[in-house]
């Protein structure tokens, strides 16, 4: 609170009380600013649950609200544009006073509205007073192009005009919209670009002047609002633009971006997936089946077949993740089996997850969506081999043997391919990996640390990793692949 012990605010009932406790009146702008000190100087964490900002946009988020700044959070899909604006309500007064049955808040101090002036004019300090939490202090629109300004502003209510008998020339007739319903509170704007041209112009007059027109009424309505924009940068060329006046009026725009790392990006996903503890408890994920989620979303920020403009929303790795969870899930169910571990095989399942969330470019249209998704998985398992084995040579020397030597020995003597499939229980899984003794060894010799459900995860990762690089052969089978001897199979093609 600003002066008022916060157990002890929503008890004042009356103008009278309020005064006596010692209330000031103060804006929203500085309200949000003396308790983002207060924090700061306590050494409290200002937004928490943000992970990947701490050292780029809270710090300019921080300082554009100690500026007390109309803040635009620029950024593609999926930067939790919208998770930092809900955050900011942490920073405002627990309660805040208003006249009671106020329609915009009038702070009872410095009401605006005809309602809240005339009844303290009338009743005085017996004024009554209720409170609003300040999680009722957030309102937030999502712009698209069939808002209008009574939306935002308001319009004249013939109705109201009627019921109560008004001339349309009585302040009383107009119907408030969005904006001065949200005085004195936090309101964001979403997707602003698809906002009309001239719905922003609306904007102008509320952003510097303070005051609102609405059919021939010019209202001097110093509303006390914290504005908020978020915008995708890509809605400048795509659906629209933020017009030059209004973001001339922005105080501060800040640029957001997608996590700088694997582990940064793992917190994120941990932190929102919806996978209870009941139904995660009989499933183990291992931490590289973990990497591998979120490496598929760094791919495809970098791949060929992908539109990266359009962004790759965080929200791809929690699908993913949920999806991966489920698929596994769903083997235990038709098994019959009480306790399972992800599969590199599980992540077929993953496959819809990515498909409804990346827009591809031309030559991925020509490929097609499932056959972008399967590159990218396969790219992310060849980053996470990359970062546990050594790199496959181009070409071994003659009488050198080297890491994947046995390995690809073991496949050249094969007679059956090996096959690993999504819905096989996990005895036979396990069993069919582990007749593979060279890929066991290798296994145990570069990942010594790793607990034994990674430790078959990562078997796949092996085998998946050299037929990526042709040193092995790789087909698909019914919920699942086989693996065998690259030669040997080219042998066999040219025979047949």
């Amino acid at each position: 609170m600003t002066n008022l012990k916060t157990a002890a605010a929503p008890k004042i009932a009356t103008l009278g009380e309020l005064k006596k406790a010692g209330y000031v009146s103060r804006g929203i702008k500085q309200e949000l600013r003396d308790n983002l000190i207060a924090r700061l100087t306590a050494g409290e964490p200002t937004f928490e649950g943000i992970y990947g900002y701490e050292h780029t946009v809270i710090p300019e988020l921080e300082r554009a609200i100690l500026s007390k700044h109309t803040i635009n959070l620029l950024g593609l899909r999926g930067q939790a544009k919208t998770r930092l604006a809900r955050l900011m309500v942490e920073l405002l007064d627990e309660w805040m006073p208003i006249i009671e049955g106020s329609e915009i808040n009038d702070d009872p101090l410095q009401p605006l509205s005809f309602y809240g002036r005339n009844l303290v004019n009338d009743l005085k300090d017996k004024t009554p007073i209720s409170w609003v939490h300040r999680n009722e202090r957030f309102a937030e629109k999502l712009a698209t192009p069939d808002v209008t300004v009574a939306d935002l502003i308001g319009d004249v209510d013939p109705i109201k005009a009627a019921n109560l008998k008004l001339s349309y020339a009585d302040e009383r007739v107009i119907h408030f919209g969005m904006i001065p319903r949200a005085n004195r509170c936090i309101f964001v704007i979403n997707e602003l670009p698809d906002l009309q041209a001239r719905i922003q112009v609306g904007l102008f007059n509320i952003l510097q002047e303070g005051d609102i027109q609405i059919r021939g009424f010019k209202l001097r309505f110093p509303l006390d609002v914290q504005f908020l924009f978020t915008a995708n940068p890509e809605d400048y060329t795509n659906r629209g633009s933020i017009v030059t006046p209004l973001k001339d009026r922005i105080g501060s725009q800040i640029l957001t971006h997608y996590p700088t790392s694997v582990a940064i990006a793992q917190s994120i996903t941990a932190q929102e997936v919806k996978v209870s503890a009941e139904r995660q408890q009989p499933i183990i994920v291992p931490e590289a089946a973990k990497e591998l989620i979120e490496q598929i979303g760094f791919e495809a920020r970098r791949s060929e077949f992908v539109d990266t403009k359009s962004g790759i929303s965080a929200r791809m790795s929690i699908s993913a993740y949920e999806n991966m969870v489920s698929a596994a899930e769903l083997r235990l169910l038709k098994t019959k089996g009480k306790k399972t571990a992800v599969r590199l095989s599980d992540f077929a399942g993953v496959v819809p997850a990515i498909t409804g969330k990346v827009e591809v470019v031309y030559e991925g249209e020509q490929e097609g969506a499932r056959f972008v998704a399967d590159r990218l998985i396969q790219e992310g398992v060849k980053a996470l081999f990359e970062l546990r084995f050594p790199k496959l040579p181009k070409l071994e020397k003659q009488g050198t043997r080297g890491a994947y030597h046995d390995l690809m020995e073991w496949f050249a003597q094969a007679n059956d391919a090996l096959e690993l499939t999504e819905v096989m229980d996990d005895a036979t899984y396990r069993n069919q990996l582990l007749k593979v003794k060279p890929l066991a060894a290798l296994v145990d010799q570069f990942c010594p640390a790793a607990e034994e459900d990674e430790r078959f995860f990562l078997m796949e990762v092996v085998l998946w990793a050299l037929a990526g690089q042709e040193k092995l052969s790789k087909s698909a089978i019914a919920f699942g692949h086989g693996f065998g001897d690259k030669s040997q199979d080219l042998l066999n093609a040219f025979r047949n």
